[in-house]
């Protein structure tokens, strides 16, 4: 059982190096001059640390337009994803109308499907709306969540059903039941699905890539990707832009973590 143990921990702590070493040398490259950053064999460290490739992709870039940009896709992808998939779960799990199944099982289907099919339609939608190169088209893919619709599902679905009955005897409607019964008792998927929605966000790039050229309505992700040029790339400035670029979501995690995995713990126990 010791030896068992023992093997548990050498695993886990095998992954945890793999995950934490392309982030320490992402740290380490951003340090370096471009000479060390190309160097064969390469060099683990600077022999002095580079702060001027983090005043230089400063200046480069209008870093404080593509976090604003950023936070407002990010905030809108989250609070439409989880108004609507909260309502449209609910109706799922706990309400009986004709077609209430095969409806579910299209949102399972679109969660099959690759997302990158669904670029061609959403772009001509957001032609046809007027949005191209505009904040608001950066929010169009994340309208509605068909993951967090099955997220929220496994919720509701878990709750008792003598909840909706006491407040149908106290008079409540079925928006009412939802909003004041149901709602708050899925605070922590709730939670769950706005962490997932922002990290899935902040880390698009083909869709902000795609609906803006302006740089002025680029976000973090989009403006990363253009310091990579077509007979070059800047290594150590690009891994300074990075580092810029992850702190939000980084603090977002450690702020919310143990939200984070509430949730998750809570979810899978509801499958």
């Amino acid at each position: 059982m010791k030896s068992k143990t023992v093997a548990i921990h050498i695993v886990l702590i095998l992954g945890a190096v793999i995950m934490v070493v392309p982030f320490l040398w992402m740290i380490s490259t951003a340090g370096k001059t471009f000479a060390e950053s190309v160097m064969v064999p390469p060099v683990l460290f600077p022999k002095s640390f580079q702060w001027s490739n983090f005043s230089s992709v400063i200046n480069k870039f209008p870093f404080i337009t593509f976090y604003i940009n950023t936070f407002l896709m990010c905030i809108g992808r989250v609070v439409c994803s989880v108004l609507f998939s909260a309502m449209a779960a609910y109706a799922c799990a706990r309400l009986e109308f004709p077609g209430r199944d095969l409806f579910f099982g299209l949102v399972l289907l679109q969660m099959m499907i690759p997302s990158q099919i669904f670029i061609v339609p959403q772009y001509l939608l957001t032609q046809k709306l007027n949005l191209l190169d505009t904040i608001p088209a950066l929010m169009i893919p994340g309208l509605v969540s068909a993951f967090g619709t099955f997220l929220l599902r496994q919720f509701f679905k878990g709750l008792p059903k003598e909840l909706e009955e006491a407040a149908k005897l106290d008079g409540c409607n079925i928006w009412q039941t939802f909003v004041k019964i149901m709602l708050p008792l899925a605070k922590s998927g709730l939670i769950s699905l706005a962490i997932f929605t922002s990290l899935f966000a902040f880390k698009d790039l083909m869709w902000p890539l795609i609906v803006n050229r302006s740089i002025d309505k680029m976000t973090l992700s989009s403006g990363l990707a253009s310091l990579q040029g077509q007979y070059g790339t800047n290594y150590p400035e690009l891994m300074a832009a990075s580092l810029l670029g992850i702190w939000p979501m980084v603090v977002l995690f450690i702020l919310f973590q143990k939200r984070f995995v509430e949730g998750i713990s809570s979810t899978g126990s509801k499958l």
